[in-house]
């Protein structure tokens, strides 16, 4: 709490410290305002720039400084003007300037863009300054900007912070799922991208409702612009392939991509499809939709690698988005998507786990599993957008249908002590789902009018067998023993409805926005497990039988504050809620029920001040009374290694979190830096009870009061320097935590610290040679406050990409991945290295490729963690794809 209020106390003297503005208005001799003139504030006789503002169309400007010295240089510039320069005192005051004509004939004009630019709340990139010859899509250059990060399924971060829309020439085609584009968007198509911060993606809204959110428009060279990328490859060791065709459409009134991707060289390309932003609560309610996963099989560990060094795959992924105004009113849009993913994974495993002794095990023991997974899969989905989105209406129905069909399959082999035991696992799980929202608001009078509608319905199905029933330990489970399979069925269903009518009052620059709703969720849960006999199937009884009910009403009414200023943006929501509970179990006849009614404030304010800073203040208290599976009563075999039951009060949980982030973002020195810091706690009811044997665990809850603290620090830091082509960023994180846990009888708090350090690199100086380098490090502290036992790890991830060019039109690629992991007296290294030679037939944009995948030919990574909890050591040992060639030939659609 001392560094919170530490922190407060900082940006409080940040605001406070010698903060003053200018303000005025440009115009020329005859008096007519000057637009697009630069106002700057310096230091004196120096060209050290404190900040700076661009008259607007009426000529005028205000900028907002902070400096201790006494005086200051204000120079104001502007197209055929004669330039002024005036040293004023460091104070608030109003000054108008009168600019002198100085029109000159200009013979030759060399036009030189700036790479980064600012205008209010937009900052434009030009992607020219950033790309090196080897990237060829949006993506690969995006990476490269200061401020922006892109992980590996092609979401966004900005300011360390996910954008909230991602736009191609001002339309949102993707709606979230824009991974598609990004990652095969080819780069000579854009012309510029354009970061909108503080970006409320309802223009209604614009004016009066801030966010806290950015949002990327991406700007093409030409208006109507038909383009893509595509790629097909083959390969041996073993015989491999991979497709990538990807065209795409955007005009004015239409937009469309067309994506197939298929491969099994180990790249993920079905999460494509995935929602990686939500846009604006008033849009309506979005979720990705995924299967509920009670019960599983046994699966092989994955390593802290990039995919394309384990995952043994075989996938193909099919998907359609189209946008197109279907009326005269170029407002209104329909929008339609469509995919399909069939997906077969390979993954194999072994780990061996050393308990020493201790109070939780007095004797010590050690466990080894080896575990061989197959994992098939098919998923499908299709979405149709109705929306209009116009200054004086809004209006957006989304209906959504997804399938999903999963058949996983174990082989299980485990020695603990001195039993020896094996097992064959297998799976299946349908699902289907379909989702309707339905968000509108109707401008009436000086007032805007919200309804919002939403309506879920999903039904899982899962079936689990084990294969011999003597697999399980028979300590936890002694039923199984006796019968050669074991099986798990469970059948779910979930049905949620919400309805929300809001009004919309405004007052100057403030909006109050009272809301009343009701939520209804509705839930069943029916499950058993049954034993193999010579007559069939066998019910083990009631014992191992769940019928249960989970139902929740929750009407609420909430008022919300939003003041929409030219710095500062301010939003406040009250909602009272009204949680009631209804837990219902058909076999023993018990239900529990709950009614609370609960305040549950959020708030965040951003406060823009010295034209380069951006101050943030966030907090917010959560109560949670329990979801559908926080309680069941019969027990449940989540995998063949770990059976629960959760036969307990129902949860009181209550959380509360806190936060501030200080953003700093200079086009004019392209530099860019935040500075973040999060405080949460929780105060909790319930605790995870956990009976661990040599080879299986036992699972409950039971009531004790317990509350785990957060807090995590962050600092990120990034420059340009364009006069040698370089990026370069470092960030640290500090996190610390601790946990509560009741392990075989014995309460256990553990406290966690971990760091991690990054620094980024990449340089495009030499017209010979690029060059881009990723290191994280990371450090953990474990304790185990219970017998005061420690355990310290550490470990590394480091990337090299380097290309050179030694003849036009010719690359040669060099990439190395590298990463360690330690603890105590045991240290694992894995390096990779592959090797590419790349031809460019520049007339056709058409390039050949060749690329030796892990020359050194490594076939296992090895890993080793810890659990302080348990005072265990873990080594692990993972198969990974082989050394490995492939061909490929990739181009753009033109």
């Amino acid at each position: 709490m001392k560094r919170l209020l530490f922190l407060f106390s900082f940006f409080a003297a940040v605001l406070t410290f010698a903060q003053n503005s200018i303000t005025g208005k440009i115009t020329d001799e005859d008096g007519k305002p000057i637009p697009s003139a630069s106002v700057t504030v310096e230091e004196v006789g120096k060209d050290a720039i404190i900040a700076f503002s661009i008259t607007n169309s009426k000529g005028e400007y205000k900028v907002t400084f902070t400096t201790n010295d006494p005086n200051v240089d204000l120079k104001v510039k502007a197209f055929n003007q004669k330039p002024l320069t005036r040293t004023v005192k460091n104070q608030n005051q109003n000054l108008d300037f009168k600019l002198e004509s100085d029109a000159t004939e200009i013979k030759e004009v060399k036009l030189k863009s700036k790479m980064i630019t600012k205008r209010g709340d937009t900052i434009t990139y030009d992607l020219k300054a950033f790309e090196s010859k080897a990237d060829r899509t949006l993506a690969d250059v995006l990476k490269k900007i200061p401020g922006i990060e892109v992980n590996k399924d092609g979401s966004i971060l900005y300011q360390g912070e996910p954008i909230n829309k991602f736009y191609v020439n001002g339309k949102d085609l993707m709606e979230g799922g824009y991974g598609t584009i990004n990652n095969s968007l080819p780069k000579d198509a854009v012309q510029k991208v354009e970061v909108m911060e503080n970006h409320q993606p309802v223009k209604i809204l614009q004016d009066k409702v801030p966010s806290e959110n950015a949002a990327i428009n991406v700007k093409l060279k030409n208006s109507v612009t038909m383009t893509g990328r595509g790629e097909v490859g083959a390969g041996f060791d073993p015989m491999l392939w991979n497709v990538k065709l990807t065209p795409m459409f955007f005009s004015q009134k239409n937009q469309w991509v067309v994506n197939y991707k298929a491969n099994n060289t180990g790249e993920t390309v079905e999460k494509e499809g995935n929602l990686l932003s939500f846009g604006s609560r008033f849009e309506g309610r979005r979720r990705q939709s995924s299967q509920n996963n009670w019960i599983n099989v046994e699966s092989a560990s994955t390593p802290n690698l990039p995919e394309k060094r384990y995952l043994m795959n075989n996938v193909h992924f099919f998907s359609a988005n189209v946008l197109t105004n279907p009326f005269k009113n170029k407002e209104w849009e329909f929008k339609a998507s469509a995919n399909y993913s069939n997906n077969a994974i390979s993954r194999d495993s072994y780990q061996e786990t050393v308990y020493s002794p201790s109070n939780i095990f007095p004797n010590g023991m050690t466990v080894s599993q080896e575990i061989s997974n197959k994992f098939y899969s098919n998923a499908s989905k299709a979405e149709m957008i109705f929306t209009k989105n116009a200054k004086k209406g809004f209006f957006k129905n989304t209906t959504t249908w997804n399938g999903f069909w999963k058949a996983d399959r174990a082989d299980a082999h485990r020695i603990e002590l001195t039993r020896e035991r094996s097992a064959t696992e297998s799976m299946e799980s349908p699902t289907g789902s379909f989702q309707n929202s339905l968000s509108t608001i109707i401008p009436w009078k000086e007032k805007l009018v919200n309804f919002m509608s939403y309506f879920n319905y999903q039904k899982d199905r899962q079936s689990l067998n084990v294969t011999p029933g003597s697999y399980f330990d028979p300590f936890i489970f002694p039923e199984a023993g006796i019968y050669g399979q074991i099986r798990q069925d469970i059948s779910t269903r979930v049905m949620d409805v919400n309805h929300s009518a809001s009004v919309g009052f405004t007052y100057k620059k403030w909006t109050i926005t009272p809301e009343v709703g009701l939520n209804l969720n509705f839930n069943n849960m029916d499950s058993q497990i049954f034993g193999t006999e010579q007559n069939g199937f066998n019910s083990l009884g009631d014992k191992f039988r769940n019928d249960m009910h989970w139902n929740q009403i929750q009407p609420y009414s909430q008022v919300g504050f939003n003041y929409k200023g030219s710095s500062i943006n301010f939003n406040l929501t009250l909602p009272l809620n009204f949680y009631g509970m209804d837990y219902q179990d058909n076999v023993r006849n018990i239900s529990r029920e709950i009614s609370k009614t609960v305040l549950e404030p959020t708030m965040f304010m951003s406060y823009d001040f010295a034209s380069f800073y951006k101050l943030w203040v966030f907090g917010s208290i959560n109560y949670n009374f329990g979801n559908f599976g926080s309680l069941y009563g019969g027990y449940l075999l989540t995998n063949p290694s770990s059976i629960g039951i959760r036969n307990s009060p129902l949860p009181e949980n209550i959380s509360r979190n806190i936060g501030s982030r200080l953003e700093y973002r200079n086009p004019l020195n392209n530099l860019f830096f935040n500075v973040a810091y999060n405080f949460g706690n929780s105060t909790n009811n319930l605790i995870t009870s956990t009976t661990i044997t040599p080879g299986t665990s036992l699972t409950d809850i039971i009531e004790y009061k317990n509350s785990p603290v957060s807090q995590m620090e962050r600092a990120e830091i990034g420059k340009y320097f364009p006069k040698f082509k370089s990026n370069v960023s470092t960030s640290f994180i500090n996190r610390d935590t601790n946990n509560f846990r009741l392990l075989n009888g014995n309460i256990i708090e553990s406290k966690n610290n971990g760091q991690t350090f990054g620094f980024k690199f990449n340089n495009t100086y030499f017209s010979w040679m690029s060059v881009d380098y990723n290191l994280s490090m990371n450090w953990n502290k474990n304790k185990n406050l219970y017998d005061n036992s420690e355990f310290k790890s550490s470990g590394w991830n480091h990337n090299l990409a380097l290309f050179v060019y030694p003849i036009e039109n010719h690359t040669i690629g060099f990439n190395w991945d590298d990463i360690s992991s330690k603890t105590l007296n045991d240290s694992y290294r894995n390096s990779f290295y592959d090797l590419s030679y790349q031809y460019t037939w520049s007339k056709k944009k058409i390039d050949f490729e060749v690329k030796w995948l892990n020359i050194a030919n490594k076939k296992l990574y090895e890993v080793v963690s810890v659990d302080a909890a348990t005072n265990s050591v873990s080594r692990t040992s993972i198969n990974i794809r082989p050394s490995q060639v492939m061909f490929t030939v990739k181009f753009n659609f033109k």
